[in-house]
């Protein structure tokens, strides 16, 4: 007679161990995930991109703040002096454009302790206009004794050239034009405050405005854009040093920045701001007059 064998102990529990570490290596297969978390991917496949709750923004081009550029009007029919006290300058209109009345004064070329005074004529010497090189409306004065060149400024005007003082040979008198022309400095501490507020405009403006390009520029150009920052300061000291009482109004200083931060702003080719337009005052509605009270009964 056949006997049928039943599993021993032993091969139930290898059975059942086999069998448990088949679904501990299913579970082993794939991690566990967290709620939230992102589905697993096995080795090779494609991963593909959170979904993002939204998109970084573009940081925007550095700029610098608008800045009044001014022009002839600032300056037209207004008697001018070199550094606030020496000769007289007025720019005129004229059938053509526009031209110069000029009284220089200097000293004698043989003698530089000796005082001398050159008029340029009764009549307005024509001006040339040579565009905005650098942000600013630039004449040349048509002169061949001494051909100036001027950037027109808010109430005033700088010479940048010529590059030394012109000798006018037939009155052996030495003038210097270089610097600012600007009003008489006996008008300027009055305005001391209202200059402060200009200034500290135009140096923020500036600062951005280097900022601005050396944010466009190689490394190379950086390093240029660095040097020209670093040195504006003592070139503005060298144009204003002998404006007549300078640190009492700061008014060189002032119309010096706001022709860098111009000319920043051509390099950087921005376009000139739109003059202010006053903005007119709202209408405000006139009061109804109270109602006349009604008069009082007569006694009788």
């Amino acid at each position: 007679m056949t006997t049928t064998r039943r599993p021993t102990a032993h091969r139930l529990a290898a059975g059942a161990a086999l069998a448990w570490l088949g679904l501990a290596s299913g579970a082993l297969a794939q991690p566990l995930q967290l709620p939230g978390a992102q589905p697993f991917n096995a080795p090779g496949a494609q991963q593909s991109a959170p979904a993002s709750v939204g998109a970084p923004a573009t940081p925007r081009p550095r700029t610098m703040p608008a800045i009044k550029i001014p022009g002839e009007d600032s300056i037209l029919g207004k008697t001018l002096r070199r550094n606030g006290g020496f000769g007289e300058a007025t720019l005129e209109k004229t059938g053509n454009g526009y031209g110069l009345k000029l009284r220089a004064e200097g000293f004698q070329s043989s003698n530089l302790t000796e005082p001398c005074a050159i008029s340029f004529g009764d009549a307005p010497v024509p001006v040339t206009s040579l565009g905005k090189p650098a942000g600013l409306a630039r004449y040349k004065l048509e002169a061949p004794a001494c051909p100036i060149v001027f950037d027109v400024l808010e109430g005033a005007f700088l010479v940048i050239e010529p590059e030394q003082p012109c000798v006018i040979e037939a009155a052996a008198c030495r003038i210097d034009p270089r610097g600012v022309w600007g009003p008489d400095v006996r008008t300027l501490p009055a305005r001391a405050k209202e200059i402060d507020g200009e200034r500290t405009k135009a140096e923020t403006a500036v600062r951005d405005g280097f900022r601005a390009l050396s944010a466009k520029a190689d490394l190379p150009e950086q390093r240029s854009i660095a040097r020209e920052q670093a040195g504006f300061s003592s070139e503005r000291e060298q144009i204003c040093r002998d404006f007549q009482r300078e640190g009492s109004h700061g008014f060189c200083g002032a119309r010096v920045t706001e022709a860098r931060a111009a000319s920043i702003r051509s390099r950087l080719g921005l376009p000139d701001p739109k003059p202010e337009t006053a903005k007119p005052r709202p209408a405000t509605a006139r009061r109804a007059p109270p109602p006349a009270a009604a008069p009082a009964p007569a006694i009788q």
